[in-house]
């Protein structure tokens, strides 16, 4: 193998929340941080072993991290789109400007963003009647907010879930938009079952490509009737199984990995983000991950 494989995360970690601290800040109309949250789940991915750190994505889920902050938008029983979407500033850069604070120079960031179709299938739309007007307008905010936050981190890491329910015909083009005058390395995390649409996720213009290749190992074999053009982010842990996946099972799974997509495989992940699993069987799976890129890397 001529290239080291990167362990990386896709977006969530599980930290422990003092709601209450929280709740109290806001009725004293106090300012809360984050930073101790975004602490304990960068010092986790640092002790794991993990060399492309997150902030942990601890401060929303992660649809409603971005709806809060765009113009046109509100969070009352669900995210809701009421007027025209607009960029209104930064959303998550503060937090990527923290994470750099506190890892090494040997340690990268991965900044995630969640995918303009994903957020306009997770909305209820009161203003727009029109899905691909509302898409395309979501992608052009968030276009603005990739082209601030790529000059703090190393890897932006767009999620786009829905894609593997229904990827719609527009979807490269929106892609396009998103990352219109992006210039550091972009990933493309799309969880489910992608095995109907390899063809279509191959020929979206990003760097990595990154699945649920632990949960849905098929999806291995059926990678192996396409030319990869794409690196790859191999998912070697699930995300929605507290059972803790051994350095020889994962190192199993990479090599089997290895045999279909050669050194496309640049990074190692869990299959998806975190949040719903235990603190504790989080960090010793990406343990686990990491002992198992240490082997195969020598």
């Amino acid at each position: 193998m001529n290239n080291k494989i990167e362990t990386s995360v896709i977006g969530s970690y599980p930290v422990q929340i003092d709601r209450l601290s929280l709740m109290n800040s806001y009725f004293n109309q106090s300012i809360s941080s984050w930073n101790e949250y975004i602490y304990q789940a960068v010092n986790d991915m640092i002790s794991a072993g993990i060399t492309i750190i997150s902030d942990g994505q601890t401060r929303d889920p992660f649809v409603n991290i971005f709806i809060r902050k765009l113009r046109g938008c509100r969070i009352r029983y669900r995210a809701e789109v009421i007027d025209k979407i607009e960029y209104d500033g930064p959303i998550i850069i503060d937090d990527q400007k923290y994470v750099r604070t506190l890892i090494p120079n040997t340690k990268k960031i991965v900044g995630p963003i969640t995918g303009p179709y994903t957020l306009m299938r997770s909305c209820s739309d009161l203003f727009y009647n029109d899905e691909k007007q509302l898409a395309f307008d979501l992608a052009n905010a968030l276009n603005k907010e990739m082209i601030n936050l790529q000059k703090h981190v190393d890897l932006i890491s767009i999620d786009e879930p829905f894609f593997s329910v229904n990827i719609p015909d527009y979807g490269k083009d929106l892609m396009s938009v998103l990352l219109k005058d992006v210039k550091c390395s972009t990933r493309l995390h799309v969880c489910g079952d992608v095995s109907e649409i390899i063809p279509n996720i191959l020929d979206m213009p990003v760097d990595i490509l990154s699945h649920e290749f632990k949960a849905l190992p098929k999806l291995i074999d059926k990678f192996k009737d396409y030319y990869i053009s794409k690196k790859i982010c191999l998912g070697c842990v699930r995300s929605d199984k507290d059972s803790i996946e051994t350095v020889e099972e994962i190192t199993s799974h990479i090599k089997k990995g290895l045999n279909i997509f050669n050194d496309k495989i640049v990074q190692i992940s869990p299959d998806c983000g975190q949040r719903m699993l235990p603190q504790k069987i989080a960090f010793q799976k990406l343990r686990n991950l990491s002992l198992a890129g240490e082997k195969l890397n020598g």
